[in-house]
């Protein structure tokens, strides 16, 4: 019966997956556990997230589409379906999505290159200090005491603080997605976002420490920035010494694609976990993670089984065709890392997008007043972001612009720090929440059409 059920043929296939999943928890606990709604909702997430793919179609990034698919199951309950609610108070779900998005920007490293990052590297700063300073200017001194002149000074210092923040996450997707990260303009966001973390976690700490002491010393906040850029330039000299040895040392047991995988994947998990380990947020790690291995770290391994089997091939070919085909080969051998880390984001990384908009509650929209007041804090949140790339240098300057402006998860946990410390009350957090969901979901396809005009502009881009 099973197997009819479960075979391609069957009509009533896909109603029954997907009636499984609208079945009451209490069914699946009292049989697997909590385990076994936790794999259904693994498998309903993944499912919608590709169901959500159909935005590509209209020429859409699929993030926009992941995004969009989240606040919508993640607000069902407002027309009274509440199946669904569990997977927000899921544990594992929100640890798999947090896992997702350290993959995603360990990707976002290994296609980087180093050497225009390099080149990109003042620029960068430039567009992550301006982004930095211009939204938290806003925030604390105009937003703060004209909108909300009884909140007090800490809940405006929150209120700048939360509108520094970029969400790396989502504009690296848009990059990805558009296959344009090595444009210089998605260089100069990629090495802004990294930088504009760091300076806005310190600035959370900073603040955290104003609010709850009352005061902070000049040594305290030289030591957070110290260790934190410490950090950063500790794991990229460090890293790419100390790589090459352990992985030189790992080949005398084997020298097979499993052990390369697990060693370029625990590499970015113990990078991850030291920049935690110093106040930083993890995806900073399992970014520098992936800016310091390379093919080159992993020589002593076996190349990917095909290549042999194709050079074998055309070995009778004529020459011409023998260089181009060896072209292609050399691409691929160069990139074979991103290729091995790809299955992995295939499956966590569309989790942590539809998660994220799973945290968007539209009731904050019902209010008008407060909805009236979040969109002009989320055009002053847009304006912040956009005028640091008029320092970006001879690029699009719309394009960094935009790519700074999503707020994302981070901007998220600014928000639910000061809360916690008691600093936002419920209408700004509201506000905030509101603002964060605007600049996350509009950026991408601002940001998408922006590139799209750029390509058709520079057709060789």
């Amino acid at each position: 019966m099973l197997k009819q059920l479960f075979s391609r043929q069957h009509p009533r296939r896909v109603p029954l997956l997907f009636g499984l999943a609208l079945l009451p928890a209490s069914a699946f606990a009292a049989g697997g556990g909590e385990t076994a709604l936790t794999l259904l909702w693994i498998a309903v997430l993944l499912l919608l997230a590709k169901l959500s793919s159909l935005v590509e179609k209209f020429r859409q990034p699929a993030v926009i589409g992941e995004l969009l698919m989240g606040v919508l199951i993640g607000n069902l309950a407002l027309i009274g379906f509440h199946q669904l609610d569990p997977i927000k108070s899921d544990a594992i779900i929100a640890f798999l999505a947090e896992f997702g998005v350290i993959i995603l920007l360990f990707q976002i490293g290994l296609e980087s290159d180093t050497r225009t990052l390099r080149k990109v590297g003042l620029r960068a700063l430039l567009v992550a200090i301006v982004g930095v300073a211009a939204p938290f200017a806003l925030g604390a001194l105009v937003v703060g005491p004209m909108l909300f002149p009884d909140a007090g000074f800490n809940a405006h210092l929150f209120l700048g603080a939360t509108l520094t923040a970029t969400s790396v996450g989502v504009t690296a997707r848009v990059f990805k997605d558009m296959g344009t990260l090595q444009m210089a303009e998605s260089q100069i966001v990629l090495g802004a976002a990294v930088i504009d973390d760091v300076i806005g976690l310190i600035i959370l700490a900073v603040v955290t420490a104003i609010v709850t002491t009352g005061e902070v010393s000049l040594g305290a906040i030289g030591w957070i920035t110290a260790k934190a850029f410490l950090f950063l330039a500790g794991a990229l000299l460090v890293g790419q010494h100390a790589a090459p040895l352990i992985s030189r040392q790992f080949s005398r047991i084997n020298t097979g694609v499993g052990m390369k995988f697990s060693l370029a994947i625990s590499f970015c998990l113990v990078l991850a976990y030291l920049a935690h380990g110093i106040g930083l947020a993890p995806i900073i790690g399992a970014f520098a993670a992936g800016l310091i291995l390379d093919e080159v770290t992993f020589k002593d391994y076996d190349s990917l089984d095909i290549i042999p089997d194709i050079e074998r091939a055309i070995k009778d070919a004529p020459p011409a065709s023998q260089h181009k085909i060896r072209e292609v080969l050399d691409h691929h051998a160069e990139h074979h890392l991103e290729s091995l880390a790809g299955p992995i984001g295939h499956l966590f990384i569309p989790i942590f997008f539809v998660y994220t908009g799973m945290q968007v509650d539209l009731r904050t929209l019902f209010d008008l007043q407060a909805l009236k007041i979040a969109l002009v804090v989320t055009l002053l949140a847009f304006v912040g972001k956009l005028v640091s790339g008029l320092v970006a240098g001879p690029v699009n300057k719309w394009i960094v612009g935009w790519g700074m402006a999503p707020r994302g998860e981070v901007g998220l946990i600014f928000a639910v720090v000061g809360k916690q410390l008691g600093v936002i009350d419920a209408q700004i957090f509201s506000i905030i929440i509101i603002m964060v969901m605007l600049t996350t979901l509009l950026t991408p396809m601002i940001l998408s059409q922006l590139i799209r005009r750029q390509q058709r502009l520079t057709p060789d881009l």
